[in-house]
C-alpha cells in the first residue's frame, strides 16, 4: 500500500474520532491545553504505527492510543493523579443533569448549574474511574470496547464503573445535603 493510501486509509480511520479523542484526553489531563497536547502526541503515534492497524473499531484503537499517551504524559507531569484512589465505600450511580430543548429558561439554569456540578464531580475522580466512567457514558462505548481500550478485563471495567457511579452519586448527595436541598 502506497503512502497515499495509507494516508487515506488513516483519515478514514482515526481523524472521525477527533473529538472522541480530545474529550477522553481533556477528562483525564484536567486540562485543555494538555488535552490537546496529548492529542496531538497521541495522532502522531497512531500515524507512525497505522500500518500495524488490523482491527476494525478505529474509535477503540485511537481511544486506547490516547489514553496510553496521556498516562504517559501524567506520569512524567503528574504521578500523584496516577496513583490516588478513593475509599471502597461509595454509593451507586450516577446523575445526568442533561438539559432539554422543552425546558423554560430557570430550569436550563439549574439543569447547566447541575451540569457543572455533574462534571467537577467526574473530574475530581480518580483517573482510571474517570476513564471509564467517560468512555462509557459519554463516550458510549461497550464493556468490551473499554476493556479493549483501558486493557484491563471487563470485570474490571464494570467494577470500575460501578466505583465512579457510587462515588459520583455520594458527594452529589454531600453536596445537596450541604446546600440544604
Amino acid at each position: 500500500m502506497g503512502i497515499a493510501a495509507e494516508n487515506a486509509r488513516f483519515a478514514q480511520v482515526a481523524v472521525p474520532h477527533m473529538d472522541a479523542a480530545y474529550n477522553l484526553a481533556r477528562w483525564l489531563t484536567r486540562d485543555p491545553a494538555d488535552a490537546a497536547d496529548v492529542v496531538q502526541e497521541a495522532m502522531m503515534r497512531a500515524l507512525r504505527f497505522f500500518g500495524s492497524y488490523r482491527g476494525d473499531n478505529g474509535k477503540a484503537w485511537l481511544l486506547a492510543i490516547v489514553r496510553n499517551t496521556a498516562f504517559s504524559w501524567m506520569k512524567a507531569n503528574r504521578p500523584a493523579e496516577i496513583l490516588s484512589s478513593p475509599a471502597d465505600d461509595a454509593p451507586e450511580r450516577a446523575i445526568e443533569a442533561m438539559p432539554s430543548p422543552d425546558d423554560d429558561p430557570e430550569t436550563m439554569l439549574i439543569r447547566a448549574g447541575e451540569k457543572r456540578r455533574l462534571d467537577a464531580l467526574i473530574a475530581a475522580l480518580p483517573a482510571e474511574f474517570r476513564e471509564c466512567l467517560v468512555l462509557r457514558e459519554i463516550e458510549e462505548l461497550s464493556y468490551k470496547e473499554i476493556a479493549s481500550v483501558t486493557g484491563v478485563p471487563i470485570g474490571t471495567v464494570m467494577s470500575r464503573l460501578a466505583r465512579a457511579r457510587r462515588i459520583v452519586q455520594r458527594a452529589w448527595i454531600q453536596d445537596m445535603a450541604e446546600e440544604g436541598i
